[in-house]
């Protein structure tokens, strides 16, 4: 089994924080599905604009060379073996003064705010990422919480590939009895799971895929 982690600064959900924005219908379609089947799923999560500017900054980040190889393990048994993943990442920070990346984020923050209010979850922080896969690349089946840290409560990943065809390939695939789930990492999607709860990796991608991947934690 393998357990994957980045170096990032993780932000901090302040529980007197007001939202002025209204909840998202697909917060509780993120949630009804997570407990209806242990993986949410909200196909409109992200628009179809604020997918277009992630996905554009992040091809311009690739131009400039700022996406760095993904590794796996945590900062003491940092790894990088492209025989397990082969993605490229990209820390989110609203301190890039990225109007679009923090869109994105004040959305999750939104999120969790509506998650604690809801299922009293005690979700503290947040740290997420792009990722971009190249054709041919892949990740190996794995889990997102560490076995030495277990801040990680919750998985989250949001897709921004248009017009996503099956012979794509790119496919989110999750190991759970008693049957596996397939998953097209379409435009706007969303994925919800818990972090410790089920194996799962990226199939072979014969397309450019992108996404962002995240973690909310505790503590």
């Amino acid at each position: 089994m393998i357990l994957l982690v980045f170096k990032a600064l993780p932000y901090t959900i302040l529980s007197n924080q007001v939202w002025e924005c209204s909840m998202d219908a697909n917060f509780e379609t993120l949630i009804a599905s997570y407990i209806a089947d242990k993986v949410g799923i909200a196909d409109h999560f992200l628009s179809d604009d604020l997918c277009y500017h992630l996905k554009a900054n992040m091809l311009a980040l690739n131009n400039d060379q700022k996406m760095i190889t993904a590794g796996v393990g945590n900062d003491l048994k940092m790894n990088f073996d492209d025989l397990i993943r082969n993605d490229k990442i990209y820390w989110l920070d609203k301190a890039h003064n990225n109007r679009h990346e923090t869109e994105f984020l004040e959305k999750i923050e939104a999120f969790i705010v509506y998650l604690n209010e809801t299922c009293f979850t005690n979700i503290k922080s947040y740290e997420f990422h792009y990722s971009l896969y190249e054709i041919g690349s892949f990740y190996r089946a794995h889990v997102d919480q560490f076995e030495d840290d277990n801040k990680r409560q919750f998985s989250m990943v949001s897709y921004l590939n248009p017009h996503w065809n099956t012979q794509d390939g790119g496919e989110l695939f999750i190991h759970q009895k008693p049957k596996n789930q397939t998953i097209a990492p379409m435009q706007g999607k969303t994925v919800f799971f818990k972090s410790d709860e089920l194996q799962h990796e990226v199939l072979v991608t014969n397309e450019r895929r992108f996404s962002v991947t995240g973690w909310l934690r505790r503590g």
